[in-house]
């Protein structure tokens, strides 16, 4: 049943029956096909560093779980409850730039153009909107995730898939996202490239994440200097993301040992999980110990009233960043930076078009 709504969706807004809006500014979606994380945040926030130097740009996402309604403007004193987790991580983290959310894409990009508070942007990054079909998007970049392949998925209920996999013929760009470097050979790109059916018109890319050193949530705490080079601390992983095993398989590398806490993705920290939290803590038997979480599971923690203070001492955070393979990151800039250049000057020649009509 939910395949066959799915379908009839899809094919009216194919037919035209179902209208979808186009603005006279450059829009790029990014999003998947699957429920569960991709790597969406982390690939905004690539486009984000290439672009805001250059342009004024802004994204607008759902907001997801968040308890407010409507337009928001995101700002760094916003609280998660209002804006959501990932669009106050991305504007803690580019203070400059415009984030906002908005279940109502089509109005939410309205505001961004028409708000008098707001500086017009030369280009809106639409975070997790591949399905969200009532804005027609210059670029669909759609990500995969390369440990779970689609083609050995099934449509919900039953599997992960949100739409078929023939909707992937809507991308003007694949990636493949979460990769182990050493696994993505000439002969598997083939491999890949045969089971996505790429199209003529579609580019395909491979990218992996790139993680930073820890740093605390809280100020006035340092990371122990000993951390990157004795190997001799245990570190307790908190992490309320789709994919967390991730994670302490990273650390890892650099810690004696590695123990994981999961919760739910854009879970709502309470007193008792804190409690939790830190009795898998203390039961710890080593000196040398220290929880580190994800950037979005910070954010919500930072926040948290009453936090006790060895909870705050204690408590890092590892930074992501996406990074392409091999050489497919200047491709990747090259398309993204054209598109927005000459869809900018487009409009910025229609404006005054009009002013002088007028």
């Amino acid at each position: 049943l939910y395949g066959i709504f799915v379908y009839f969706r899809n094919r009216m807004y194919d037919l035209n029956i179902l209208k979808s809006t186009e603005f006279d500014v450059p829009v790029i979606s990014v999003g998947n096909i699957t429920v569960g994380g991709t790597g969406k945040t982390p690939h905004v926030e690539y486009m984000i560093e290439l672009l805001k130097d250059k342009f004024q740009v802004a994204t607008l996402s759902r907001g997801y779980k968040r308890k407010s309604k409507g337009f928001k403007r995101v700002e760094e004193s916003s609280s998660v409850s209002n804006v959501g987790d990932e669009p106050l991580q991305i504007k803690k983290k580019f203070p400059e730039v415009t984030v906002s959310v908005c279940e109502n894409r089509v109005k939410g990009v309205e505001q961004l153009l028409e708000n008098p508070d707001i500086k017009s942007p030369d280009v809106i990054l639409l975070d997790d909107a591949f399905q969200h079909r009532r804005i027609t998007a210059g670029i669909n970049i759609l990500l995969i995730d390369y440990n779970r392949p689609l083609n050995k998925d099934r449509l919900l209920p039953a599997g992960r898939l949100r739409e078929g996999v023939a909707q992937m013929r809507r991308a003007n760009i694949i990636v493949f996202t979460k990769c182990p470097p050493s696994e993505v050979t000439p002969i598997m790109r083939r491999i890949l490239q045969k089971d996505v059916r790429l199209k003529p018109y579609q580019e395909l890319f491979f990218t992996t994440f790139d993680y930073g050193k820890i740093k605390p949530v809280f100020q006035g705490i340092r990371v122990p200097d000993e951390f990157y080079q004795a190997k001799n601390y245990t570190v307790l992983v908190v992490a309320g993301i789709a994919s967390p095993d991730i994670i302490p398989e990273y650390l890892g590398q650099f810690a004696a040992e590695t123990q994981l806490v999961c919760f739910s993705d854009h879970h709502n920290y309470s007193e008792s999980d804190i409690r939790l939290i830190m009795n898998k803590f203390e039961r710890i038997d080593s000196a040398k110990k220290i929880i580190v979480t994800t950037e979005k599971d910070a954010v919500r923690l930072a926040e948290m009233p009453g936090l006790d203070e060895q909870f705050k001492s204690v408590l890092y955070y590892l930074p992501v960043k996406v990074k392409f393979l091999d050489e497919e990151g200047k491709m990747f800039n090259k398309k993204i930076l054209n598109y927005v250049g000459e869809n900018k000057s487009n409009r910025e020649l229609h404006r005054r078009t009009n002013r002088s009509q007028a």
